[in-house]
């Protein structure tokens, strides 16, 4: 009966030019209720549309500090004019993370964190992590979306990560260990509710120092270049959230031009890629979840090429960075069922297959066809799951490679792998 009054109140709005006397949020604690009215549509005065609302409920529950969002329409003192109430079901915010890669070459690495994701009550996220690699590494985020108003935002981010990088090369491999720090200004601005766009530039200085492998006369072995980054994302996202349910459809397209100081080793060039997501509900209890990235760069031989394979990034159970390339095609798919629920906690069940190619360094397309550049991987694993805490699900995951001279590992990790 509930549903059949909004129903009929609505429609009757579109004749009568029913007003909203007022906005009220209710069930927000840490969130404050001026900026869930910034970034509403719905406000004091304008006319009462179903449609309107239902948009805003549906960016609010994409929003980290929100767990669930519902809406009510009351009578208001005066004919024809509605209070329409917003309620919200908070999530804790305050969110550590912490991702673990093995593979059975007895490789292991981590990366610890903490994130606020509700600084002030703005939905503004703000954190850093430490990561260990083989060497140590650590990063701060800075992330306000709505800080100007509903539609415009800021991040900055700093970064100062160090790996063992394998360098590719005459059909043999060196060791070096690679520093990348940087800091990242972008311009946040939100189109529509499903388009957004980010622009703005990224100042870095990688640092190659070689330790052990094949050498080269071409290939020097101490580099330090600064780098200047142009980067600029467009992305839609048609996503609906239920808890740990998400259902539609997401492309989010990456275009970064990147200048040098050293352009004999290291090349200006371009990158592009699009990661399309497609997630759709099976039955009450499952979620069929899925990832294709297709990337492009500019096609220099160069043993530092941008894209890689990696436990972390694309393929579990591959090993941590164990090639590049100029172009990827990956696509990760799994199938999600919930296995028990209750109250707050959530114990889902995962089985997947992550598969890619890679076009070599100077190579052509035929590349991605070359099975020597193919990994499959199926695997299981499991998601324990918090529905009140933000991203508060711990998983595991095991992939088994299926294509010539696999690996096979555990990944273990905070937040769906995608």
């Amino acid at each position: 009966m509930k549903h059949l009054f909004y129903l009929f109140l609505f429609c009757a709005s579109v004749i009568n030019a029913q007003i909203v006397a007022d906005l009220k949020v209710q069930g927000n604690k840490k969130l404050k209720t001026s900026f869930v009215k910034k970034v509403s549509k719905i406000k004091s005065g304008v006319k009462l549309d179903s449609a309107m609302i239902e948009a805003d409920i549906r960016l609010l529950k994409r929003l980290p500090s929100i767990a669930h969002a519902y809406y009510q329409v009351f009578p208001a003192n005066k004919p024809n004019e509605y209070n329409v109430f917003y309620n919200i079901e908070e999530n804790f915010t305050i969110i550590p993370s912490a991702n673990i890669y093995t593979t059975n070459d007895d490789e292991f690495a981590y990366r610890l964190g903490l994130y606020e994701f509700n600084l002030l009550g703005q939905n503004i996220a703000f954190g850093g992590f430490y990561q260990k690699d083989v060497f140590d590494s650590y990063a701060l985020n800075f992330r306000a979306p709505f800080l100007f108003s509903r539609r415009f935002g800021l991040a900055v981010n700093y970064q100062d990560l160090t790996t063992l990088e394998p360098v590719f090369f005459d059909n043999t491999t060196a060791d070096y260990r690679y520093n990348n720090e940087s800091i990242e200004a972008l311009g946040l601005f939100q189109i529509d509710f499903n388009n957004r766009i980010e622009i703005g530039l990224n100042y870095f200085i990688e640092d190659y120092q070689y330790i052990a492998g094949a050498t080269n006369p071409s290939i020097p072995q101490e580099l330090r270049v600064k780098k200047l980054l142009y980067k600029a994302i467009y992305a839609y996202n048609n996503l609906n959230f239920n808890y740990q349910y998400i259902e539609g459809f997401r492309s989010v397209f990456n275009f970064q031009y990147v200048t040098s100081t050293n352009t004999q080793q290291l090349p200006d060039f371009l990158i592009g890629w699009n990661d399309f997501s497609y997630f759709k509900r099976i039955g009450e209890k499952g979620n069929w979840a899925n990832r294709l990235r297709l990337g492009l760069s500019t096609n220099n031989d160069t043993p530092f090429a941008p894209f890689a394979v990696d436990n972390n990034l694309n393929i579990r159970g591959v090993g941590n960075l164990i090639d590049r390339g100029t172009g990827a095609i990956v696509l990760n798919t799994e199938y999600r069922h919930t296995l028990y629920e209750k109250n707050w906690f959530v114990l889902q069940g995962n089985a997947f297959i992550d598969a890619g190619s890679w076009q070599n360094p100077g190579g052509d397309f035929s590349d991605f066809i070359d099975p020597d550049n193919l990994r499959i991987y199926p695997g299981v694993g499991l998601r324990f799951i918090h529905k009140s805490i933000f991203n508060a699900i711990f998983r595991i995951d095991y992939g088994y490679g299926i294509t010539p001279d696999a690996t096979n590992g555990f990944v273990f990790g905070i937040g769906q792998y995608f």
